[in-house]
């Protein structure tokens, strides 16, 4: 081997160690091995998902990759594209080919964005193809135990009383569903603490474990370690009744505040255009990997429902919700952006 064929080899390795790295650090999963895909030349299936590592949907969607990649008979890769609150990934979905190779699983926030912003680079109604509406993830009302020791409602709501300005929550953004769900906190217990959001669900847990921020809402899947670990303490879950996953930890409703009833909930879509033909394909290879009994337990422990809709009903859920977010983006007087 001559020096300069040993030194190219060595670029080489370098620059595909680089791209792991890269890889890696950027939240991706593939459920076939890199080698395999390099070998076979096969194309993989892509997630756009508009949200970072370690959130809700993040969690759900990875908890799934090997049996979605069985299912839809090709590998996996999840690509997560985070941004103004779900708006950049989202943007990237509707712009690809509607061939079944580039799907998304979206929360709540995308019927959200027309309420909150002025102008939005797609139509969250027109330029999608609803495939299924997947299931439901229980909110989970968190503080930090350091800055804010308190264990259920009544005591956070006397401490939030009597220091009016003293708090601040965080979200994920301003006018997600995470903003939408403190905020609604905020109207029922007629208190009061100044937002703070961030880019995203990593950035904003780690501030709240930090003490940089007192309290939020965030989707259960994404900080069940740290109420294990006691770096957050769980304060109550927002749903009508409590998680079998979590049983010990009420729900808000029960502490005195019946009105409060959200939680999360996510739907697999495509671009617009996408041929009925593979609606239902990917429908049925997506029911099918989340009915496996591996994604079932996960899915079980994470305290999720699933019961995925058909593309019909899901079409139909998105309009409604749509007009449901616009009602309470006013209640809660989320400035336009």
């Amino acid at each position: 081997m001559t020096a300069a064929t040993t030194k190219l080899t060595k670029t080489s390795r370098r620059q595909t160690l680089r791209g792991l790295g890269a890889l890696l650090l950027g939240g991706s999963f593939i459920s076939t091995p890199l080698a395999v895909l390099a070998q076979t030349g096969e194309r993989a299936v892509r997630f756009i998902l508009p949200v970072g590592a370690g959130s809700g949907v993040d969690t759900i969607v990875r908890a799934a990759g090997v049996a979605l990649g069985k299912t839809l008979g090709r590998p996996v890769v999840v690509d997560n594209q985070p941004g103004a609150g779900g708006i950049v990934g989202t943007a990237n979905l509707v712009k690809s080919a509607p061939d079944g190779m580039t799907l998304s699983v979206v929360s709540n926030n995308h019927v959200v964005y027309p309420s909150v912003y002025k102008s939005l680079p797609f139509d969250p109604i027109a330029d999608i193809t609803p495939i299924c509406v997947l299931g439901s993830t229980p909110f989970v009302l968190v503080v930090n135990p350091l800055r804010l020791p308190a264990s259920n409602v009544k005591e956070l709501v006397a401490l939030l009383k009597a220091k009016p300005d003293a708090y601040n929550y965080a979200s994920s953004g301003n006018g997600t569903i995470l903003h939408l769900a403190a905020e609604m906190f905020m109207e029922e217990a007629q208190v009061k603490a100044k937002h703070i959001p961030y880019k995203g669900v990593g950035p904003m847990i780690a501030d709240l474990i930090g003490g940089q921020v007192d309290l939020g809402v965030l989707a259960l899947p994404a900080v069940q370690a740290h109420l294990k670990s006691g770096a957050l303490r769980a304060i109550g879950v927002g749903g009508s009744s409590r998680v079998a996953a979590a049983p010990d930890i009420p729900t808000i409703a029960e502490q005195g505040l019946p009105n409060y009833n959200i939680e999360g909930w996510f739907a697999v879509v495509g671009p617009a255009k996408l041929p009925a033909a593979e609606v239902k394909r990917i429908q049925a290879a997506v029911t099918a990997a989340y009915a496996t009994p591996e994604v079932k337990e996960a899915m079980a422990k994470q305290g999720n429902t699933i019961n995925p809709s058909s593309p019909e009903a899901a079409a139909q859920y998105f309009r409604s919700e749509l007009a449901k977010y616009a009602k309470l983006v006013k209640k809660a007087g989320v400035e336009l952006q």
